[in-house]
């Protein structure tokens, strides 16, 4: 018997990502879409990831990128000489990362992953914040693998939502993979939810129009 598509896996994503580019869009039950910028993501670190990059770079310390992607950011922390660790689902995203040089495991952000509870930073960037479209429990994650006095660098969306949907990847040719919840968080979201995953807010910023939160154990 066949084993059932998967999400991220056996999608449009995976063929983009071996590709290196799009267009991508996660379609929505109502038909709504949402663009992925899956270019940007299979390019070098952009001026947008920058002020990201400064961050993990101040801490001094190793970071784990949940939801990789292509790698990119992991790649240009080995760069700036800090300690990094890409983790993807995806095995294109990780074959990728890895072909950068950099370090990628491919498996769940929920599996059992190294040196837990003893990260500098572990990154949500790129709308990885939707990861299985459980906020809550994707924080209390974030939150179990920082140590004590590390950060949990999140991206949120530009205005203020707090939806979760079904969704589905949609590649050019209108092919769409399987359906997976996902979610979408704006700031005042992410932060009350994050209070309940024992998080509190420890800066904010924004960079080329893309919102940031920096949350640390309260």
């Amino acid at each position: 018997m066949t084993a059932p598509a998967a999400a991220w896996v056996d999608d449009p994503f995976a063929e983009a990502v071996r590709a290196g580019r799009g267009p991508l869009w996660l379609r929505q039950e109502d038909g709504a879409r949402i663009p992925l910028d899956v270019e940007r993501w299979c390019a070098p670190a952009a001026a947008s990831d920058h002020s990201l990059l400064r961050r993990c770079l101040r801490l001094n310390a190793p970071v784990v990128d949940l939801g990789c992607g292509p790698g990119r950011l992991v790649a240009a922390l080995l760069a700036l000489g800090v300690p990094a660790l890409g983790v993807d689902i995806t095995g294109a995203a990780v074959a990728r990362t890895r072909h950068l040089g950099g370090p990628a495991l491919c498996r769940s952000v929920f599996d059992r992953l190294p040196a837990e509870g003893r990260w500098g930073a572990a990154l949500l960037a790129d709308g990885n914040l939707g990861i299985g479209g459980d906020p809550d429990a994707l924080l209390r994650r974030g939150a179990e693998l920082i140590a004590p006095n590390g950060l949990l660098l999140v991206e949120v969306e530009p205005e203020e939502v707090d939806e979760r949907a079904v969704v589905r990847v949609e590649g050019p040719d209108g092919r769409l993979g399987p359906p997976f919840p996902w979610a979408r968080l704006g700031p005042a979201a992410t932060l009350r939810r994050a209070r309940t995953a024992g998080l509190v807010e420890a800066e904010r910023w924004t960079s080329h129009g893309r919102p940031f939160l920096a949350l640390r154990k309260g």
